[in-house]
């Protein structure tokens, strides 16, 4: 019987926490199928050249963190970054062929148009969360919302680490975004992301933001539907990292057999 050839994964931002939780995840031998390929991080980084799975807190593998983006011998990349690091990354698999996975957050519209014109010359998977569970709510709120959302009061809150940069999280808001394109409105301009020294009372149609930064949760999420006499909450719950890491990887072995395109983790999972 023929062996199936592994899968070799470039991994960006590995000093950082989704990072190491990718690096943990490939490396830790329950992906026989996948091997860590390279190992990336920002220029000037103290952990530019030491081995990759020390980050993890694993014997060593032989792979050495690098600025460099030249990608030789990998299959696909998982990024998990910053913003501007990541459309660096983004040009480096353009000009490779090289199929991507973004789990990075907080780009401003200018730079995922610039994402989703990239995809026109590369398969690329863009998912704010790779969690299973949370692509699943995406899916539940999109049915919850068609049956109840234009008669209720719609808040949504999560709760994140205190190290967090992008608020509301991105998860929030492509919860946002669903439950928007479902009522056919535009997130743009329905959501409110604050209420300080706002005097009238809240508007129907409005989508209510709030954000908490605390300790090391991982993150939570809450999407409120509330109707005189009844409510209605879907909560999301992440414990570990790991479950980012497991639904990028799956997500890695997908795209790597796909047309070039835009996708996020719907697509993946085979929920649309």
């Amino acid at each position: 019987m023929s062996q199936v050839n592994p899968l070799k994964i470039a991994v960006t931002g590995v000093a950082g926490k989704m990072g190491r939780a990718v690096l943990s995840e490939l490396l830790d031998g329950a992906h026989p199928n996948t091997i860590l390929a390279g190992a990336l991080h920002r220029k000037n980084s103290d952990y530019i050249g030491h081995d990759a799975a020390s980050l993890a807190g694993l014997s060593e593998c032989g792979i050495l963190v690098s600025a460099d983006i030249p990608l030789v011998d990998v299959d696909v990349m998982i990024d998990f970054s910053l913003p501007e690091p990541a459309l660096a990354y983004l040009d480096a698999c353009v000009s490779k062929s090289l199929p991507l996975i973004i789990g990075t957050t907080g780009f401003s519209a200018q730079q995922r148009s610039r994402i989703e014109e990239a995809s026109k010359h590369i398969p690329l998977v863009l998912a704010p969360n790779m969690s299973v569970g949370v692509n699943l709510s995406f899916y539940l709120l999109d049915q919850i919302t068609r049956v109840m959302g234009a008669d209720s009061d719609i808040e949504i809150s999560e709760t994140h680490h205190r190290h967090k940069l992008d608020s509301p999280s991105g998860t929030a808001v492509r919860m946002g975004e669903v439950i928007a394109g479902a009522l056919d409105r535009s997130l743009d301009e329905i959501a409110v992301y604050s209420r300080q020294g706002t005097s009238a009372s809240r508007s129907k149609t409005e989508i209510g933001f709030s954000s908490l930064r605390a300790g090391d949760v991982v993150g939570d999420h809450t999407v409120l539907f509330a109707n005189d006499g009844e409510r209605l909450e879907l909560t999301h719950k992440a414990s570990s990292r790991k479950t980012f890491a497991k639904g990028a990887l799956r997500a890695a072995a997908w795209v790597k057999d796909q047309p070039n395109g835009f996708y996020d983790m719907q697509d993946v999972l085979g929920l649309r």
